[in-house]
């Protein structure tokens, strides 16, 4: 097609260019983010017990800890998609400097001078305020350098978006699958890291190196290309192309011949310009906005919202329910995993094993999602993980078997937390793709900051049976919210408008 009109878009580029060792470079590097934000996730699993022993804290602080780092990804989720959305997922500083902006023009400079890039802004944030975390003299200072690791990983969606709009439409799904492997990875490899280093050396040795993959993502910063589609939905027709070529000459491919042209001016006629008038950057967030919230997206907005509420908090509520039903503040009758001698290396044994329960999920879930589509995997596994649970509201006295249960229901909540973080960036245009993600990531964010006070207030007031009901119930309704939802994503290309 692109071929005999002389035009050809980013869809056509890349299917003709495949998934060859450009992407999978990118792959890598994409990757490592994700390590660096599950590893920093996961900590909040893993120093709880240990912070309020030793600065004798109250259920109530220690739930704080985990609280205020969704806080602070709250308010990142939308300040990163907006940047990544108006100013490129990797910005280039010239296009920046003769950029026109209306509103509060010298703080707006300076504020993006240094995070003027979404990919360079969180990963700054994230490893200097991780690292510094490790140092605190008290809890507050913890709990402030917490929330400000949180706003640096409240946009790390963006190598997803990012990584996403490098991948041919065949077999999207099975690579995005891949891609999110790497949080898999991160997540046993911190579990498995608290295991050597905690007993040992304490949380501040384990805060320290959990923010060494951040700091090797900023050192390579530098050879991450910006994306092609991105460049494409701002009218950067020449930028893109290059970066096209380098990608088909990696790859040991030809470009089609003719014209690259966006989505919106395929059809045009010859005569038409091809390159869209560029708008100011302050106008276009506005009219981003405008796009999110029109009348044809409020329906599949509210939907994913729902959606990423209820995976955020029922993910994370299984996580923390693991680390609660063995750390020594379990101490109900009946539901202690393990003897009081036991409990501190317990702890991160439940919680490495359990990890491990996300890699059976990812198989499951790249087998079914081409297949059956991503709506269809997500309703499955939603019910399946539910069933798992339904049989811990009743007891959690064997050992063996709450082990068991917990490790499945993992392995299908994270199996649909992968496919959701699929699903949401393809249900979006190119010109809007990062804010609508980062909304709804931020919409979750809220449901990671409610879970820890039931998680752990629940379980801790020994009404662990009322937690576990709630987190079916919200399983379910998130369940019902992918059902309802009005697209269908599996093999379309992604649009570029909407």
């Amino acid at each position: 097609m692109g071929d005999s009109e002389g035009m050809y878009t980013v869809d056509e580029a890349l299917s003709t260019v495949g998934f060859g060792k450009y992407q999978a470079l990118l792959l890598a590097y994409g990757g490592l983010g994700w390590i660096a934000e599950a590893m920093e996730l996961m900590i909040l699993s893993l120093i709880g017990s240990s912070l309020q022993s030793e600065w004798l804290l109250s259920p109530s602080q220690k739930s704080l800890i985990s609280t205020v780092v969704f806080a602070g990804m709250l308010v990142g989720a939308y300040l990163w998609g907006f940047v990544s959305d108006t100013y490129g997922r990797k910005y280039d500083i010239h296009t920046y400097i003769h950029t026109h902006i209306l509103f509060f023009d010298h703080f707006l400079f300076r504020l993006f001078h240094l995070f003027r890039k979404g990919i360079l802004g969180v990963t700054t944030i994230t490893s200097v305020a991780g690292l510094l975390s490790a140092f605190s003299p008290n809890y507050v200072s913890l709990i402030i350098l917490r929330c400000v690791t949180g706003v640096g990983l409240g946009g790390m969606y963006i190598f997803n978006s990012w990584f996403l709009e490098f991948v041919p439409t065949p077999n999207r799904g099975v690579w995005m699958i891949v891609f999110s492997s790497f949080w898999t990875v991160g997540t046993i490899f911190e579990a498995a890291l608290a295991w050597i280093v905690m007993p040992s050396f304490g949380w501040r040795w384990l805060l320290a190196l959990s923010s060494a993959p951040s700091f090797i993502v900023l050192v390579l910063y530098c050879l991450a290309p910006e994306s092609p589609r991105f460049l494409c939905a701002k009218g950067r027709i020449n930028e893109a192309r290059n970066i096209l070529e380098k990608a088909a000459s990696v790859n040991g491919k030809l470009l089609p011949s003719g014209i690259l042209v966006s989505d919106q001016t395929q059809d045009h006629s010859e005569n038409t310009p091809l390159l869209s008038p560029r708008t100011d950057n302050a106008k276009s967030g506005s009219s981003s906005l405008l796009i999110l919230f029109s009348r044809k997206l409020i329906r599949t907005n509210l939907l994913l919202w729902l959606l990423f509420f209820g995976n955020t908090f029922s993910y994370y509520g299984i996580v923390l329910l693991t680390s609660e039903l063995s750390s020594d503040q379990s101490k109900c009758r009946g539901i202690a995993l393990h003897s009081q001698k036991s409990q501190n290396s317990s702890l991160y044994t439940d919680v490495f094993v359990t990890s491990l329960a996300e890699v059976p999920g990812l198989i499951f879930s790249a087998f079914i999602v081409d297949r059956v589509g991503r709506k269809l995997s997500m309703v499955i596994m939603f019910v399946l993980a539910s069933v798992l649970l339904l049989p811990l509201t009743t007891n959690q006295s064997n050992e063996i078997l709450t082990v068991v249960l917990l490790f499945g229901a993992r392995a299908f909540v994270s199996a649909t937390f992968t496919v959701a973080c699929i699903y949401a960036p393809e249900v979006y245009p190119t010109e809007i793709r990062t804010s609508a993600v980062g909304i709804a990531n931020a919409i979750g964010k809220i449901g990671g900051m409610v879970c820890p006070l039931v998680a752990v207030g629940l379980v801790g007031a020994c009404k662990q049976t009322y937690a576990l009901i709630m987190f079916q119930v919200v399983i379910l309704v998130s369940a019902l919210s992918v059902w309802f939802s009005p697209f269908e994503t599996n093999g379309m290309n992604l649009s570029e408008t909407l």
